[in-house]
């Protein structure tokens, strides 16, 4: 099937998709600022530069996209009509990119927890989530 869309277009649309302080990182900064929390964001020197980082505590939280990272809800295991062997490689690099990363952050020490963008829609579950990764 063809794209529906011209390559200018298609462009404009793709670049306007960020990587870093997108709607769903912000909601989980702002809860954890909200519980009392500080942290740092995006330290280059760890491994997948994690979205939030408590050093204090070696623990770190990633914010990942349902589509771009292949979680297992309705939104990651979206299959694209146009291109769809050029995205299903994409998506599954970055999916084992994300296991290494997480590997490796606790062979050092570190206690990881991804957040999906579909949890972010329910504020109060996240918030409880958080707590509890934050308090162990």
């Amino acid at each position: 099937m063809a794209d529906n869309l011209t390559p200018a277009q298609r462009r404009l649309n793709m670049s306007r998709i960020r990587s870093t302080n997108t709607i769903p990182e912000v909601l989980v900064r702002s809860i954890a600022h909200k519980i009392g929390y500080r942290f740092r964001l995006y330290r280059r020197d760890l491994p997948g530069k994690p979205d939030l980082t408590f050093p204090r505590m070696k623990k770190i939280v990633f914010v990942h996209g349902c589509f771009w990272h292949m979680h297992r809800c309705s939104y990651g295991r979206l299959v694209p009509k146009t291109h769809t062997a050029y995205w299903q490689a994409k998506r599954t690099k970055t999916k084992s990119r994300d296991r290494s990363h997480t590997k490796m952050l606790k062979r050092d020490g570190w206690q990881v927890l991804t957040v999906w963008e579909c949890e972010t829609r329910r504020p109060e579950e996240l918030e409880t989530t958080l707590l509890a990764f934050l308090n162990k």
